[in-house]
C-alpha cells in the first residue's frame, strides 16, 4: 500500500524489509508546500513581466526591446514601438555596476550593434542614416550628434559584435573587447597585459581539447574500475598507512631528540650572557617537543594495536562492498543522476533569480533612470529563493543516500542472493518515492538550519574583513568552525538514520535516535572505519589522479602546437579527482551502510536456529575469528587464575 492506506508502528525491534509504511507525512506535506510557494516565485516574476526584460532586456526609460510598449506614468521617453529596435546599447558599458545590478549608463533598443569601431562622430552618424541605428538618445536626432552630450556613446565606439556572429548574446550589445571592464578585472588586465601569457595558457587548452577529453574519460573509466577491485587491493593499502604512520611517529620523535642532543652538545658557556640565554630556551623548547612526541606516539601505538583488530572489520567490509557493486551494477551511475538532477535545479533556480531581478513596478532612480522593484512584503521573495536553494540541494542528495540505503540494505539482509529484484535500485526508488520522502525532506531541513547560519557568519566575515578586531574574528571563525563540525556530524547521523528508515520504515526521530545507540555500541569500530577507511580511499582518489596526470604529461609532452600545457594538466588533474571522488563516495557510503546492517546483525542476531546471521560469508569468518580470539583470551585468563589453587592442593 502507499503512503494513504498505510500507518506507521511503533515497534522498537529491528525487523528488516518485514513491512512498509509512510514516515513523516508532515514534513512532505510541508516541503510540497514550499515547492509550491518556489513555484510562486517563478509565475510572478514571469507574469510581473520579468521575462521578456530579461530575455529582450529592456532600455532606460522601462522600454522592452523587440515589441511595442505601454506608456508609463510620468516618464516621458516611456512607451515607444520597439518593434525593429531589438537590441540593447549601452553608452558606456564601463558604467555598469554589477555589484548592485544597477545600469549606470544610459540604455537604448537599437536595430543593430556595431560590427566595427567608431572612432568619430560622424562614423557615428553615418552608423544611423545607413543601419538606421541610433546610437544617441531618442530626444536627438543623427544631424543633431554631438560629443559634448552625454546622450552619445563615448568616442570611440568599440565593436559590439563579432563580424561573422548572427545576433547579439541575449540580445545585448556587449563590447568585443573585454578590456573595456578593466575596473571589475585590473588584476587580471595587469597579469596579462601583453596577452602573451593569457593568450599561450588559451591556445594550449584549445589545441588539447581532445587529449582533455579523453583523459577526463579516462579518469571516469578509472574510477569505476577501482570501485570493483579496491576490495583485492584494500588490505594493502591498509598495511601502507599503517607503515607510514608508524614510520612518520617515529622518525619525527626520533629528529627531535637528536636535534635536542645535538644542540645540547653544542651550547658553549663561554657565550655572551644573552644568547647563552637563548640557547638554553631553544634547547628548553626542544625537550618539551621531543617529550610531548613521544608521549603522542606511545599512545598512536597504544590505540594502533589496540584497534588492529578492528582494521580487519574495515577491510571486510571493503571486501563485502565490491561484491555489492557487482550484484548492484546500477549504483555506479548514481553520481551521473544525482548531478544531473542538481545540475537541472541549479539552471532553474538561476533562471528564476535572474527573473527576480528584473521583475517589480516600475521607478525613477536619483540619475533619472528607470528601474523595476518589488515593493512590499513581496520584496523578501530572495530570502526564500537562497532557503530553497539549500533545502531541495540537500533534499536531492539525501535522495540519493536513501536510495543506496534501501538497495544495500535489500542486498545484506536477502540470505539468498538469487531471491534480489531484477533491479535493487529502481525498487529503492519506489520505496523512496511511495514511503520516505517526508524523512528525507525533514533531515535535509535540518541540514539547512545549520548551513544558513554559518552561510549568515561567512558573509558577515567578508564584510567585516579588515574592520574587526581580533577578538570579534576569532569568535567569527570559531563559530563558523563549530558550525561546520556541526553539520558534518549531523550529516553522517542522518546517513545513518535513513539506513534505519530502510530497515525499519521508522520516522526519523525514532531511526536517528536508534542508529545513534548502535553507532555509540561500536564507536571504536566506527573511529576506526572512518579513520582507516577514509585514508584508504583519499589514496585512491591520489592514485586515479595521479595516474591520469601521468597519461596527460606523456601525452602532452609530444605535443609540439603549444608552448605550455600546464593549465590543460591542471584541469585534467582537477577533474580527475573531482570524479574519483564522487565515484569513491558512493563507494564510502555503502560501506557506511554495510557497518550498520552488520552491527545490528551481530546484536540482535547469534547464529543459533531461528537467529542466523544474514552476513557475507567474509563478515562471517571475521566474526568466527573474533569469537576464537575472545575464547582464546578467556581460556587464558582462567588458567592463570586456577593454576595456583592447583599448586597449592598439590603442596597439600
Amino acid at each position: 500500500m502507499g503512503c494513504c492506506g498505510s500507518t506507521q508502528n511503533s515497534k522498537r525491534d529491528w525487523r528488516p524489509l518485514e513491512e512498509h509504511s509512510c514516515t513523516d507525512i508532515p514534513w512532505l506535506l510541508l516541503f510540497v508546500l514550499f515547492c509550491v510557494g518556489m513555484g510562486f516565485i517563478c509565475g510572478f516574476s514571469i507574469a510581473s513581466g520579468a521575462a521578456s526584460r530579461l530575455v529582450s532586456g529592456y532600455d532606460s526609460y522601462g522600454n522592452i526591446c523587440g515589441q511595442k510598449n505601454t506608456k508609463l506614468e510620468g516618464i516621458e521617453q516611456s512607451g515607444l514601438d520597439h518593434t525593429n529596435h531589438k537590441y540593447v546599447f549601452f553608452l558606456d558599458p564601463c558604467k555598469l555596476d554589477l555589484v548592485h545590478r544597477k545600469i549606470k549608463s544610459v540604455a537604448l533598443c537599437v536595430s543593430e550593434c556595431p560590427r566595427e569601431e567608431l572612432k568619430t562622430l560622424s562614423d557615428v552618424q553615418k552608423f544611423a542614416e545607413i543601419n538606421g541605428s541610433e546610437l544617441c538618445d531618442y530626444s536627438l536626432k543623427p544631424s543633431e550628434y554631438t560629443t559634448a552630450s552625454s546622450l552619445c556613446p563615448k568616442l570611440p565606439v568599440p565593436p559590439r559584435l563579432m563580424k561573422n556572429a548572427p545576433i547579439p548574446f541575449f540580445h545585448r550589445c556587449a563590447p568585443v573587447n573585454i578590456s573595456c571592464y578593466a575596473k571589475f578585472a585590473e588584476a587580471l588586465i595587469t597579469f596579462v597585459s601583453d596577452n602573451s601569457v593569457l593568450h599561450r595558457l588559451i591556445s594550449g587548452v584549445m589545441t588539447s581539447k581532445e587529449i582533455i577529453m579523453g583523459l577526463c574519460l579516462l579518469s571516469l573509466v578509472l574510477s569505476m574500475i577501482l570501485m570493483v577491485i579496491i576490495r583485492f587491493i584494500s588490505r594493502v593499502l591498509v598495511w601502507i598507512l599503517t607503515i607510514l604512520v608508524i614510520l612518520g611517529s617515529l622518525g619525527g620523535t626520533g629528529v627531535l631528540w637528536w636535534m635536542y642532543a645535538s644542540q645540547r652538545k653544542s651550547i658553549d658557556e663561554n657565550l655572551p650572557p644573552d644568547q647563552l640565554q637563548v640557547a638554553q630556551d631553544n634547547l628548553q623548547a626542544l625537550l618539551v617537543y621531543s617529550i610531548a612526541a613521544t608521549v603522542f606516539t606511545v599512545i598512536l601505538l597504544l590505540i594502533m594495536l589496540i584497534m588492529r583488530k578492528r582494521v580487519a572489520l574495515t577491510i571486510a567490509l571493503f571486501h563485502v562492498a565490491g561484491k555489492v557493486f557487482i550484484h548492484l551494477p546500477l549504483l555506479v551511475f548514481q553520481p551521473f543522476w544525482t548531478f544531473f538532477a542538481l545540475l537541472l535545479f541549479w539552471v532553474y533556480w538561476v533562471m528564476v533569480l535572474l527573473l527576480l531581478g528584473t521583475a517589480g513596478e516600475p521607478f525613477v532612480n536619483e540619475a533619472g533612470f528607470v528601474e523595476f522593484r518589488i515593493n512590499g512584503p513581496l520584496q523578501y521573495m530572495w530570502w526564500y529563493h537562497v532557503v530553497g536553494l539549500i533545502w531541495i540541494s540537500e533534499f536531492i542528495l539525501a535522495c540519493q543516500q536513501m536510495t543506496i540505503a534501501g538497495a544495500v540494505v535489500t542486498y545484506y539482509f536477502t540470505r539468498n542472493k538469487g531471491d534480489l529484484p531484477f533491479t535493487p535500485i529502481l525498487a529503492s526508488v519506489s520505496r523512496l518515492i511511495r514511503y520516505h520522502l517526508g524523512t528525507v525532506a525533514k533531515g535535509a531541513f535540518i541540514i539547512t538550519l545549520v548551513k544558513i547560519p554559518r552561510m549568515i557568519l561567512m558573509y558577515i566575515q567578508s564584510q567585516l574583513k579588515g574592520k574587526e578586531n581580533a577578538c570579534a574574528r576569532c569568535m567569527l571563525k570559531s563559530c563558523i568552525c563549530c558550525l561546520w563540525c556541526l553539520e558534518k556530524c549531523l550529516s553522517y547521523l542522518n546517513q545513518n538514520a535513513y539506513t534505519a528508515t530502510a530497515i525499519n520504515s521508522t520516522n526519523f526521530c525514532t531511526s536517528a535516535k536508534d542508529a545513534l545507540i548502535i553507532l555509540v555500541e561500536n564507536a571504536l569500530r566506527v573511529a576506526t572505519i572512518n579513520t582507516v577507511g577514509d585514508f584508504v580511499l583519499f589514496l585512491g582518489k591520489v592514485l586515479i589522479m595521479s595516474s591520469t596526470g601521468l597519461a596527460g604529461i606523456m601525452l602532452l609532452n609530444y605535443q609540439q602546437d603549444y608552448t605550455v600545457w600546464v593549465l590543460p594538466l591542471i584541469i585534467v588533474c582537477l577533474f580527475a579527482f573531482l570524479v574519483a571522488h564522487c565515484f569513491l563516495s558512493i563507494y564510502e557510503m555503502v560501506v557506511d551502510v554495510l557497518f550498520l546492517c552488520f552491527a545490528i546483525d551481530t546484536k540482535y542476531n547469534d547464529g543459533s536456529p531461528g537467529k542466523e546471521f544474514y552476513m557475507d560469508k567474509v563478515l562471517m569468518e571475521f566474526v568466527e575469528s573474533s569469537r576464537r580470539a575472545m575464547k582464546e583470551t578467556g581460556s587464558a585468563a582462567e588458567g592463570r587464575e586456577l593454576k595456583p589453587m592447583a599448586s597449592g592442593t598439590s603442596t597439600a
